[in-house]
C-alpha cells in the first residue's frame, strides 16, 4: 500500500452500529463504501463442473511397515511333538504310574528303560534322543529319571539346548521351554558348579596334607618294597628282566621304573 492512500474497506465499529441501527442507515453506509461491498453470490464457492474420481488405494510407500495380521489372517501355530522317557530302578516293580503320567501329558511316543540310575547302559534312553528333532519336547516324570547326578541332568540339558529340544519334568514342573525353566536351569547349573569347585579344593587339600604326613599319593605301587628288593637280587644273579618281570606279575616297563627308583 503507497504511502498517503486512504485504506479502503468498511470499517467494522460502522459496520456493526448500523447493523444495530435503522435501515436508512445501512443503506447509507453501503452506498457510501458500493466499491468495498461484494454480492454473497461472489463470496459462495463456485462449484466444480469435474468428474470426481472413484477413491482407490492408496499405494503403500517404500519402506512403510503392513498392517499386523489379526486372527483370521494367522495360520494356527504348530503342535508341539512331546517324546516320553520313563526309567525305572531294578529295585522298583513297574513303570506304570509314570506311563500314565506320560500318556496323559500327550507324548506321542514313549520310551522305557529298566536300570539303576548309575549304569551307564540306558538302551531306552538312547532311543528317544534319537527320536528327538528340533522343536520337540522331551518329557520325563521326575528329573531323577534322566541323570545319575546333578553334573549328568545339566549336561543333558545342555546337551538338548544346542539340539533346539525342549525338556519338561512333569512332577517338578519344570519346562526349559518357558523363561521360568531357563532361569531354573540356570540356576541349578551354578549350583552345580559350585559343588564341584568345592570338592576339588577339598581333594587338593587333602593331598596336600597327605604329602606333608609322608604318605603316597596316588595310586597304589605295583611292587611293594620287599618285592622290588627281591627283583634286584634276582637281576644281580643274572636273571633275565623278562623272566623276573613274569614272577613278579608286572611288565617290564613296570619293573624297570621300579628298579630305577
Amino acid at each position: 500500500m503507497s504511502r498517503g492512500r486512504k485504506p479502503r474497506g468498511i470499517p467494522l465499529d460502522e459496520l456493526l452500529s448500523a447493523h444495530a441501527a435503522t435501515g436508512e442507515r445501512l443503506a447509507d453506509l453501503r452506498a457510501r463504501n458500493v466499491a468495498d461491498v461484494a454480492p454473497v453470490s461472489a463470496l459462495e464457492p463456485k462449484s466444480s463442473t469435474r468428474p470426481k474420481q472413484p477413491k482407490t488405494a492408496a499405494k503403500k510407500a517404500a519402506g512403510a511397515r503392513f498392517a499386523r495380521l489379526d486372527d483370521s489372517q494367522v495360520g494356527p501355530k504348530p503342535k508341539v511333538r512331546l517324546v516320553g522317557y520313563a526309567r525305572v530302578s531294578t529295585d522298583e516293580q513297574t513303570t506304570k504310574l509314570q506311563l500314565d503320567a506320560l500318556q496323559a501329558a500327550g507324548c506321542a511316543v514313549i520310551h522305557e528303560d529298566s536300570a539303576s540310575g548309575a549304569s551307564r547302559s540306558r538302551p531306552g534312553l538312547s532311543r528317544a534322543l534319537e527320536d528327538l528333532a528340533a522343536g520337540d519336547t522331551l518329557v520325563v516324570w521326575r528329573l531323577d529319571r534322566l541323570g545319575r547326578s546333578l553334573r549328568d541332568l545339566l549336561d543333558l540339558a545342555e546337551m538338548l539346548r544346542e539340539r533346539d529340544v525342549a525338556l519338561r519334568s512333569l512332577t517338578d514342573h519344570i519346562d526349559t521351554g518357558t523363561a521360568a525353566g531357563r532361569m531354573l536351569y540356570a540356576v541349578l547349573g551354578a549350583v552345580a558348579q559350585f559343588e564341584h569347585d568345592v570338592l576339588r579344593e577339598r581333594t587338593v587339600a587333602g593331598m596336600r596334607a597327605a604329602k606333608r604326613r609322608g604318605e603316597h599319593i596316588g595310586r597304589r605301587p605295583a611292587l611293594t618294597t620287599a618285592q622290588i628288593r627281591e627283583a634286584r637280587g634276582l637281576v644281580k644273579t643274572g636273571k633275565s628282566p623278562t623272566y623276573v618281570a613274569r614272577i613278579m606279575r608286572v611288565g617290564r616297563s613296570t619293573l624297570y621304573r621300579a628298579l630305577e627308583g
